[in-house]
């Protein structure tokens, strides 16, 4: 598909100038740090809802999950249902009690900012280890987007991979740079609705292309029985072109693919959208808008993967790229170039967002809060674009060392999911975390991660399972052991009230 078309680089190039527009237009109201992070907390419930699910999507939604269900076939449709039940119960029980807090904590701009304040830490080594995480996380979480953009790149114009992830850097860091958190929040707007209108058209399109939905299973049945049979494992080789049977798809993979679920309680750019939503009762609204968003989106991304199994005579080499590949060949150009920008709008909406959350950590959590504490909000705004450039830097570097998008989203989307996921939502709901309850959970998480992916994830179990449950029972655990130093009734009077509760 390199050598552009006229017609697809006028469409490619008009949505890059319309981002750059929204972040030059969002710079007027970005005047203070709470504007830059938080955007004054005044998003309404369809951006808070969009927002929160392009910035989630990434590039693994138009490039990772059409490929797995391309090599793999129907069990992507696990990954599938775990996902939409973690989305709708974070915005159900975690939502409106995180929205409600932060504003109670000290304006807690940030997650780390809210830790200190619901625990009371006067040594600050909460806020520092939830900043290193994120840091360490997110830079390799952006450099899978890096990855995913530098294929697009170098698939549409047909440049080298390192001059492609520049590209995307460059792309990226210039609205989020300019306009902050609510560049960030309209830019995903749009970006969502490109996304959701690429993951309807293509689909549909290529099943119409090969015949229609009888033609598309009867098709796959030809490729490999397997590929339509939930439970039965389908392994796909790249060199031969070949899927065959691989045994059962059993329980331990069942797991860990609905497993991803659990991370939405821990990723600090969504719990960002949560805290940033102008009030609770914008909540319910929310809910519902990314629940469709959501649905649509994936089974839309399932569907390009099958249809790709069947559409292409001569399988690709490379599975992540049937996207791609099916719009190259069944679009008109001028309406390609608007899905060949839904694919760059999934990989920036959620680049953009992580830049953002690392550089609020770095300049919120660290610099202001042990460094300077007497910066102006002028001061701290820059600091805030500067460090945006820093972090993108480093996950160019990593970037260029390549590897899967869906394997670098699935690490980073563990670390978070079990360092802060078990904390945050016991936190909400009990009382009784203490301090060093809360250090060891989220730690302890965060380790187990690292640590069970070095081992080379043991039974097949994705990391997220043991290292979000290790975490939980350990903020319970020494939380009961240390239960002497519990907060003081001020920082806790709100967990646990029905306030927040009543609104969502």
């Amino acid at each position: 598909m390199s050598g552009m078309s006229f017609p697809a680089l006028i469409t490619f190039g008009a949505y890059l100038a319309l981002m750059v527009f929204i972040g030059i237009y969002c710079y007027r109201s970005t005047n203070t740090l709470g504007d830059f992070i938080l955007g004054g907390r005044r998003l309404n419930s369809t951006t808070a809802a969009l927002s929160a699910h392009a910035s989630d999507s990434s590039g693994w939604l138009l490039l990772g999950l059409p490929g797995w269900a391309y090599a793999a076939g129907l069990d992507a449709v696990w990954m599938i249902f775990g996902l939409a039940v973690g989305i709708y119960l974070s915005w159900k029980f975690l939502a409106a009690r995180l929205r409600v807090y932060t504003e109670q904590a000290n304006d807690a701009l940030t997650i780390s900012a809210f830790f200190e304040y619901r625990f009371e830490d006067r040594t600050r080594v909460l806020r520092i280890f939830s900043a290193i995480i994120i840091l360490i996380f997110y830079t390799l979480y952006v450099s899978s987007g890096l990855v995913a953009g530098g294929l697009l790149f170098g698939e549409v114009f047909g440049v080298e991979f390192t001059t492609a992830v520049a590209l995307s850097v460059a792309v990226v860091v210039v609205y989020t740079f300019i306009g902050g958190f609510l560049a960030v929040s309209y830019t995903d707007v749009v970006q969502g609705l490109l996304m959701v209108f690429a993951l309807v058209v293509v689909p549909l399109i290529a099943v119409f292309a090969v015949g229609g939905f009888s033609n598309l299973v009867e098709g796959i049945e030809a490729r490999e029985p397997t590929l339509l049979a939930l439970g039965s494992q389908t392994s796909f080789d790249a060199v031969s072109g070949t899927w065959s049977a691989g045994g059962t798809f059993g329980l331990i993979a069942i797991v860990s693919s609905m497993a991803w679920g659990l991370g939405y309680f821990g990723q600090p750019h969504i719990l960002a959208r949560f805290m940033g939503i102008r009030s609770p009762e914008q909540i319910p609204a929310a809910r519902r808008i990314g629940m469709t968003w959501v649905l649509v989106s994936m089974f839309g991304a399932l569907l390009v993967g099958l249809a790709g199994i069947v559409y292409f005579e001569t399988p690709l080499d490379d599975p992540e790229k049937v996207f791609l590949a099916l719009t190259g060949a069944v679009m008109n150009p001028w309406i390609g170039g608007i899905m060949l920008a839904a694919v760059l709008a999934a990989i920036m909406s959620t680049a953009d967002s992580q830049l953002l959350v690392t550089s609020s950590a770095l300049t919120e959590d660290i610099y202001r809060a042990l460094l300077n504490r007497n910066a102006s909000q002028n001061q701290l705004v820059w600091i805030g674009r500067a460090l945006i450039v820093v972090v993108a830097l480093i996950a160019f570097i990593l970037a260029l060392q390549g590897g899967s998008v869906l394997g670098l989203v699935g690490y980073a989307w563990a670390g978070f999911g079990a360092a802060f996921g078990p904390l945050i939502l016991i936190s909400l709901y009990w009382k009784g975390v203490t301090r060093n309850g809360a250090l060891v959970g989220m730690l302890s998480g965060a380790i187990a991660v690292v640590a069970w992916k070095q081992m080379g994830t043991p039974f097949g179990l994705y990391e997220m399972v043991p290292a979000f449950f290790l975490s939980g029972i350990l903020v319970f655990a020494v939380s009961k052991i240390t239960k002497a130093s519990l907060p003081s009734e001020q920082a806790i009077t709100h967990v646990g009230s029905s306030d927040a509760v009543r609104a969502s």
